[in-house]
C-alpha cells in the first residue's frame, strides 16, 4: 500500500515535486490548499507524513508553520532543499504585454518582484498555489491572466511559459520539512541534526546562556528563529536547529538545557540534508 504524503497545493506545485524527489517512489499525494489544513490532517492521521515549506534563501522563514508544528505536535522527520524555479506562464498565442494580471503564491511572487517591476501594467494577485492558479487558467479559459508555477505546473496543464526563471537570485532555494506523527527512527541511517523548541524568562543574557550551552557541547547552530508567546507579553519562544557528530554531545546538551529554559520541546531529530 502507497504512503499518503500530504503537500500544500496540487499537483504541479513545488510541494508536489519534492514529495516525488524525496521519497524516490510511489506515494499517493494528498492535496491541501491550506499549512493548516495539511497540519490538520496529519495530525489525525488520514495522511502517513507531509511536505511543507518551512523557509526560502531569500524570502525568509514561513513562520505560522513553526506554529503549527508545534500546535499540532508533530515530528520533523527529515529535509530537503530544493532550487526555486519560477516561470510566468498562460495560455498559448499571448505575449507578456497581453497579460493584466498575475497570481501566485504571495512567497513565488516576492521572490519574483525585481522582474515585474519592469511591466508596471501587470497587477500580481496574491493566490494560495502556485500549481492551482496555473489550472485554474487552464479549466477556465482566461486570456490576459498569467500564473508564476514551476515548469512542471505548464506542461501538466498545458500552458505556455512566457517567461523562464523569472525570480531574482538564480541560486535561490527553499528548504522542506518531512513531517510525521512520531519520531524518527535512525534504521541505519546517521541522525545528525535536530530541531528545538524552548521558552526563555526575560531574565538578562538567558539567550546567551543557552547559546553557550550548545557551543560548549559541539553543536553548531544552523539557524534560529523567535516567535512571540500570545499570552505573555514580551516573552518569546525559540525555535533553532543544531548540527551535531555524536549523538551523546545532542543528548548532553538537551538534558542542561531542560534545567535553564522554562519549556524545551525536540521538534525532531533527522539527518542533515545539505551536507
Amino acid at each position: 500500500m502507497n504512503k499518503k504524503v500530504g503537500i500544500q497545493g496540487i499537483k504541479g506545485s513545488f510541494h508536489h515535486l519534492v514529495a516525488m524527489d524525496y521519497y524516490h517512489k510511489d506515494v499517493s499525494v494528498m492535496e491541501h490548499l491550506s499549512f493548516h489544513e495539511l497540519a490538520q490532517k496529519l495530525a489525525s492521521k488520514e495522511s502517513d507524513e507531509a511536505v511543507m515549506a518551512i523557509e526560502n534563501s531569500i524570502a525568509g522563514s514561513i513562520l505560522p508553520n513553526y506554529t503549527l508544528i508545534d500546535e499540532y505536535d508533530l515530528s520533523i522527520i527529515g529535509e530537503h532543499y530544493t532550487p526555486v524555479n519560477m516561470n510566468l506562464m498562460a495560455l498559448k498565442g499571448q505575449k507578456i504585454e497581453d497579460i493584466k494580471k498575475v497570481f501566485s503564491h504571495p512567497m513565488a511572487l516576492l521572490q519574483c518582484k525585481e522582474f515585474f517591476k519592469k511591466y508596471p501594467h501587470i497587477k500580481l494577485i496574491e493566490d494560495a498555489d502556485t500549481a492551482e492558479a496555473a489550472k485554474r487558467i487552464s479549466d477556465k479559459g482566461k486570456m490576459k491572466v498569467a500564473a508564476v508555477a514551476s515548469p512542471a505546473a505548464a506542461e501538466m496543464y498545458g500552458l505556455e511559459i512566457l517567461a523562464k526563471e523569472i525570480h531574482t537570485i538564480k541560486s535561490n532555494a527553499t528548504r522542506f520539512l518531512i513531517l510525521g506523527t512520531e519520531r524518527q527512527k535512525s534504521n541505519g541511517v546517521k541522525l545528525d541534526k535536530a530541531s528545538l523548541k524552548f521558552d526563555l524568562s526575560s531574565d538578562r543574557g538567558s539567550l546567551v546562556s543557552v547559546l553557550n550551552i550548545l557551543r560548549d557541547s559541539f553543536l553548531s547552530l544552523t539557524k534560529i528563529q523567535s516567535l512571540p508567546i500570545i499570552d505573555e507579553p514580551w516573552k518569546y519562544s525559540f525555535f533553532v536547529d543544531v548540527i551535531f557528530e555524536k549523538p551523546q554531545d545532542f543528548e548532553k546538551a538537551v538534558s542542561v538545557l531542560k534545567l535553564m529554559t522554562e519549556e524545551l520541546k525536540i521538534l525532531g531529530i533527522y539527518k542533515n540534508n545539505l551536507s
